[in-house]
């Protein structure tokens, strides 16, 4: 009953909770910026800059769409589906796109303010900055521009992962690496159990997800395989 008024009711009002998400994500986003800018003299200069909300917000779209592809992919797989290789390709040609806006961006701030003389520098930071850069923009945007990548499901969904790695490292050089304490004696490393909790979250919201797709039909293929494969599992017991 709950599903068919669902069904009947929230196609009507569907356009307003896409626009609610958009609306909250890119906010949110934004927000983790702003928290960077209020701490200037905390930070170091690789990511102390006011346009880290644009920074955020640039990323932001670039893994949005990534996502999609390594989800999409990897929830193939786990239900046995045909993979979506024509709406991976599309996505596929959008974000070199913003990975070229969001580098184009970054480089001009670095240059505008300055910073690329710390790049001799050596330093922990120097080496996170880099492998953000390189291994998290650069490597994913030559990929995506390749034919040989889009050509396969798999290769656009490890170009997508690198996306994907390359803003988590982001958020991580953000939080951890480039942010000083005046009086910080030891450098912030989080814990066995913040990482368990983390990962606890990562299993439970996964299981969510394939319990979901099971016994909803948003994945109408992956819920009709399941309900078959119940139904045999029944009729052998």
């Amino acid at each position: 009953f709950l599903l068919r008024l669902f069904d009947r009711t929230l196609g009507r009002v569907m356009s307003v909770f896409i626009i609610a998400g958009v609306v909250l994500s890119c906010m949110h986003q934004s927000s983790l910026g702003v928290l960077l800018v209020l701490t200037p003299f905390k930070m170091h200069p690789f990511w102390m800059t006011p346009i880290q909300p644009l920074l955020f917000l640039l990323s932001a779209f670039a893994v949005g769409l990534s996502m999609a592809i390594f989800e999409g992919y990897l929830a193939a797989r786990s239900f046995s589906l045909e993979q979506e290789t024509p709406v991976f390709r599309g996505l596929a040609r959008i974000i070199p796109v913003l990975l070229m806006i969001l580098l184009t961006v970054k480089v001009t701030d670095l240059a505008v303010r300055e910073v690329f003389v710390h790049l001799g520098d050596g330093g922990i930071e120097t080496r996170f900055f880099l492998a953000e850069v390189l291994l998290g923009i650069v490597a994913p945007l030559i990929l995506f521009l390749l034919n040989w990548t889009r050509r396969h499901p798999g290769r656009m969904a490890f170009a997508a992962a690198l996306v994907i790695g390359g803003v988590v490292l982001n958020r991580i050089n953000v939080f951890l690496v480039a942010y000083k304490p005046v009086y910080m004696q030891n450098r912030y490393v989080p814990a066995i159990g913040e990482l368990a909790v983390t990962a606890g979250l990562i299993a439970g919201l996964i299981f969510v997800y394939r319990f979901l797709v099971i016994h909803l039909p948003i994945l109408p293929a992956a819920h009709s395989a399941a309900a078959a494969n119940q139904g045999t599992e029944a009729r052998h017991a």
